[in-house]
């Protein structure tokens, strides 16, 4: 249900403006100044406004900057009853959707503000797939490490260096290449990426350089290879350490002479390509043992990039914690959770293995099955999904076993993805609570704080009902 707010110094207009919306099953709430509305704008989240514009304390179009300034996406239908053209073209210019003059013609009211709930859908729902398409995110954190990556990207990434970057898996090395690259001077060209490590050492050749039609079994026509692709651009050896010796001889002629040779072809082909490579493995002692050329690794290893582990910028956990839980609360089509002081803590305080990565996953699952704010219980007990840890039983008792026993232990062999998990997951915590509020949706959409067409859509999705006796 779209949340709507009026803003009028009329008690009429807001009394026939509220009926009106409230009859056609809008939520709304009403204020008489600008300076009160702008302060409920910024404390609670509302899909669209309608606002006055003569009004005593704070001046419409007053209204209409700040809260835009605070909350740019928000749609915004200003009402007047001396309306003109310029007064129109004025509010529109400030970022007001539509105009309307008083008395609002119910019609065009009601058409306006649907047209307006649906333009800000549209944005938000925008918003999401471009962040879910690009993969080049901030580099979050504000560290002396961190601030160091930054300060040498700025400096590095505009010449033709070659960069190593190094550091463990779930660190954030790829985001470190896209940026090198979007503040490039090659930015308006291919990025290309290769996982050296997820590619058989027979096939890296072919990968990298392309091969001719028939150079050997399967090649049942050409291929172009990431050299050529990224011809103009940036081409980003990923796990360079786990290339073949064969391939790492091509790829340092490739570096010297700016030349390549498809496989089972003769004809030289000359490329121009910016290299940035990466590694989570210790390249001196893979020289030591002959499994890496020591004329390829000063090659690639112009500028070193170190990125830190997680637990070594722990102040930063706090940021990046925050920055998840928006994008993923976004993502899900929820309001944004919070973590409490005591949580925030305890994440700083856990080993992170994986790393970032890994953080990233554990804040998706805290929001999947926490309530509004996430405590440091939940921290604790949901850390660690794959390594006994009753998440059935711990603090919310999902399987009805609150003092924390064995007994509804979840068997995590079930699931062949965390897809999976999270859907059993979902399941069982939506169940427990309608369960626990007697199967009231209504009351359940309130208490886990979504909007209840949207778990209506999840009772029929996991095919929840009601067990009489």
């Amino acid at each position: 249900m779209a949340k709507l707010l009026i803003i009028d110094d009329e008690r009429a207009i807001r009394s026939t403006l509220r009926e009106i919306l409230e009859y056609e099953n809008y939520e709304v709430e009403d204020i008489d100044n600008g300076v009160d509305g702008l302060d409920l704008i910024k404390k609670k989240k509302y899909d669209l406004v309608l606002c006055d514009i003569k009004m005593n304390k704070m001046d419409g179009m007053e209204v209409l900057e700040q809260a835009l300034a605070y909350s740019p996406d928000l749609p915004f239908i200003m009402i007047s009853g001396h309306g003109t053209v310029e007064t129109a073209i004025e509010a529109s210019k400030k970022g007001a959707f539509d105009f309307i003059s008083k008395p609002p013609d119910l019609n065009r009211l009601l058409i306006t503000v649907r047209n307006a709930l649906d333009r800000g859908n549209l944005v938000t729902e925008t918003k999401v797939l471009k962040r879910r398409v690009s993969k080049t995110r901030d580099i979050l954190g504000s560290s002396e490490n961190i601030n160091k990556i930054k300060e040498t990207i700025e400096r590095v990434a505009p010449t033709e260096a070659r960069v190593l970057i190094t550091g463990a898996n779930g660190s954030g090395k790829e985001l470190v290449a896209r940026w090198l690259h979007e503040k490039s001077h090659r930015s308006e060209n291919p990025l290309i990426e290769v996982n050296c490590a997820a590619i058989p050492s027979e096939l890296i050749e072919s990968e990298l350089f392309g091969h001719e039609k028939g150079s050997f079994t399967s090649a049942v026509k050409q291929r172009i290879g990431k050299f050529e692709l990224a011809n103009g651009g940036t081409l980003f050896l990923d796990e360079i350490g786990d290339m073949s010796l064969s391939a790492q001889a091509k790829v340092l002629r490739a570096l010297q002479e700016h030349k390549i040779t498809r496989v089972g072809g003769e004809k030289e082909l000359e490329v121009n390509v910016r290299v940035l490579a990466a590694t989570n493995k210790d390249l001196m002692k893979e020289i030591e043992d002959g499994n890496f050329r020591m004329d390829l690794y000063h090659r690639l290893n112009v500028i070193n990039i170190h990125v830190p582990h997680l637990t070594e910028r722990r102040e930063d956990i706090p940021e990046i914690a925050m920055s998840f839980l928006e994008d993923i609360c976004k993502d899900y089509g929820m309001p944004v959770k919070k973590i409490s002081e005591a949580g925030m803590v305890a994440l700083q305080n856990l080993p992170w293995t994986g790393n970032v990565r890994e953080l990233h996953n554990m804040i998706e699952r805290l929001i999947i099955l926490s309530d509004k704010i996430i405590s440091e219980h939940e921290v604790v007990a949901f850390a660690n999904p794959g390594g006994g840890t009753n998440i059935g039983a711990a603090n919310h008792g999902f399987n009805g076993n609150s003092n924390g026993s064995s007994a509804g232990t979840t068997n995590y062999d079930k699931f062949t993805n965390f897809q999976d998990y999270k859907d059993h997951a979902e399941r069982e915590f939506i169940k427990f609570k309608l369960e626990k509020n007697n199967w009231n949706v209504s009351k359940t959409a309130d208490d886990i704080d979504i909007q209840r067409s949207h778990l209506y859509s999840k009772i029929e999705k996991f095919g929840l009902k009601r067990v009489t006796e």
